[in-house]
């Protein structure tokens, strides 16, 4: 019995792991799969994403990876979530602004209802990332703060330290290095004058110094 439970709870992770792998094979089947790939680096799988078994992480599946990479939440803060989802659903129904070369592109893609796009909004808000308040943390403006400000502001908005626990943030970091160097982002892999350097250490440092106790 219990057996049975187990696979019946891993169902709805196969049937995503399905469509990725179907969104795949058109990727290598599309004269534009090379770009469709390269979009966003693959960094996160659908059992972790947040709440994973939620009627939005599904929507996110289902829609996102027909296009490029499974999307993090946390890649965006919440204000704006609405207005990328808005693009990415009339691209989704060959509208964007690539012409007749957007249709092509989107041939084989289903977009989403409009009360799936709700959801879909709703749950990318909720786990969207969270924004460094300057005025909490006005060290990240300092000399200190430096190295994280200008690793992390090449992505996205600058995370709130207190998102991740001491223990937790330097998985995190390290995540967010193999992104930028997939994403052709500043990493200083060569200590030339003059070239940005991502200080992981000082990086580390910083994160730890705010991070939530638990």
């Amino acid at each position: 019995m219990r057996g049975a439970l187990f696979v019946l709870a891993l169902l709805p992770l196969l049937a995503r792991a399905d469509g990725i792998d179907d969104a795949r094979r058109r990727w290598a089947e599309s004269p534009h799969g090379p770009l469709l790939e390269r979009i966003l680096p693959p960094a996160v799988e659908p059992g972790q994403l947040p709440a994973p078994a939620s009627a939005g992480a599904k929507l996110t599946v289902q829609y996102c990876v027909q296009c490029h990479n499974l999307p993090n939440p946390a890649m965006h803060q919440a204000a704006k979530w609405p207005t990328i989802v808005e693009r990415m659903v009339l691209r989704m129904e060959g509208k964007g602004n690539y012409g007749r070369l957007m249709a092509d592109m989107m041939t084989g893609v289903k977009a989403p209802t409009p009360e799936q796009t709700e959801t879909l909004v709703a749950y990318l808000k909720r786990y969207g990332q969270t924004p460094l308040d300057p005025k909490k943390y006005p060290e990240a403006y300092e000399a200190t703060g430096e190295p994280f400000r200008l690793a992390c502001s090449q992505c996205h908005v600058l995370p709130d330290p207190r998102r991740h626990t001491v223990a937790e943030w330097p998985a995190v970091v390290a995540r967010m290095e193999r992104n930028m160097q997939w994403m052709n982002r500043v990493v200083g892999t060569r200590p030339i004058p003059g070239e940005p350097q991502l200080r992981i250490d000082e990086i580390n440092a910083f994160l730890a110094k705010y991070a939530r106790k638990k």
